[in-house]
């Protein structure tokens, strides 16, 4: 039985610690031993099954009080003491600061460590303290999971040669939904808001579309991120006086039943990693506008004008001219619909579960 140590910072909902929940449940399915090593506990966290062992390598209550120094070496010091005592197979780490911890508490061990980089490398890891770390130690990784290869072209040539390209699964709930008999006059838009994401572009641009369709309505789907960002989209929409038609909608667990409603689907984002909004939009056969935004995550998943619509970042006169046109083109829009659906033979869950699990022994040897 293999056992595989993953290291992120928490379950709390987001992007890569929906994939990592998603990963760790499957694979104990599959008699890995799993251990789940995290530096807190969210708030609101995905359920991970039983037989996950989750064990806390953040600072300890009697730790509080302690200078900034000594808390960052603790911070080490319990990642590495874990793995030194479970002798793992292999460690798996998500996203930045994990990444570190985990290249560097490994030093000396012989525990292979795959990295994963989620985000925009050009956005997250653009620091003096980046410039330096990833040359030192991201070629001591053993592997790497990108999600594109543009992330790839900001780390060392070595560890690109080692490394692979897996997406993120979709959750079951959005594959194999059936169509809508009739689309409804709405227009919808998936994910948290925050700045990078732009909504803001994508309420002027839907001015636009309004003007010409004024019976379409924007919906909004995706909680608060506290960022300042719900706040500038409530006061857009209250100068405009557009709060018949342009709707912020708050977070849902349902969104399998709300946004095959919609005629189309828009994606705004101003840099992402592999965006599971958008994944998700596309397996349930929406017709789908997005931005072609860094480092690559819609142009890996949408061809132009095959699967979907690919408009330039920032452009939001070009969101309202491609919203207008799925708008007024239904057959073009229902051909890209049924086209993006079958992304799900590509992202479904047991599909990217059999990518890791092949990385892995790769890795392994």
């Amino acid at each position: 039985m293999r056992k595989v140590l993953f290291h992120l910072n928490c379950f709390e909902q987001g992007g890569a610690e929906r994939v990592v929940s998603n990963l760790v449940n499957r694979l104990v399915k599959d008699d890995y031993e799993v251990i789940a090593a995290t530096e807190w506990q969210g708030e609101v966290e995905f359920q991970l099954d039983e037989k996950v062992r989750r064990i806390h390598v953040g600072l300890q209550k009697a730790d509080e009080g302690k200078g900034r120094v000594l808390k960052i070496w603790l911070r080490f010091h319990y990642l590495r003491a874990l793995m030194k005592k479970e002798r793992p197979d292999v460690v798996i780490s998500f996203t930045r600061r994990p990444n570190y911890r985990a290249l560097i508490c490994a030093l000396g061990t012989g525990i292979p460590v795959i990295t994963a980089v989620r985000q925009d490398p050009k956005s997250y890891y653009n620091s003096p303290v980046d410039k330096i770390l990833i040359p030192l130690l991201y070629r001591r990784a053993a592997g790497c999971v990108f999600q594109t290869k543009e992330q790839g072209e900001s780390f060392p040539a070595s560890l690109c040669k080692k490394s692979r390209i897996i997406l993120n699964p979709v959750n079951h709930k959005y594959i194999g939904v059936s169509k809508p008999k009739e689309r409804e006059k709405l227009v919808v838009h998936s994910g948290r808001l925050v700045d990078f994401k732009n909504q803001l572009m994508l309420l002027g641009a839907f001015l636009q579309v309004h003007e010409k369709h004024p019976d379409y309505i924007l919906k909004i789907y995706g909680g608060d991120s506290f960022d300042g960002t719900k706040e500038k989209l409530e006061k857009f929409i209250e100068e405009h006086k557009a709060g018949d038609y342009m709707l912020l909608m708050g977070a849902s667990d349902e969104l399998e039943k709300e946004l095959p409603k919609g005629a189309v689907y828009a994606f705004s984002s101003d840099y992402e990693g592999m965006p599971n909004a958008l994944l998700e939009a596309m397996a349930l056969g929406m017709p789908v506008v997005a931005t072609d935004c860094p480092c690559g995550g819609p142009r890996t998943v949408i061809t132009h004008e095959e699967n979907g619509l690919l408009i330039p970042v920032g452009d939001e006169k070009a969101l309202a001219l491609a919203l207008n046109r799925l708008i007024e083109d239904r057959v073009l829009a229902e051909r890209l619909g049924d086209e993006a659906r079958r992304i799900s033979e590509r992202i479904n869950e047991a599909a990217i579960l059999e990518q890791w699990k092949e990385y892995i022994e790769e890795i392994l040897g």
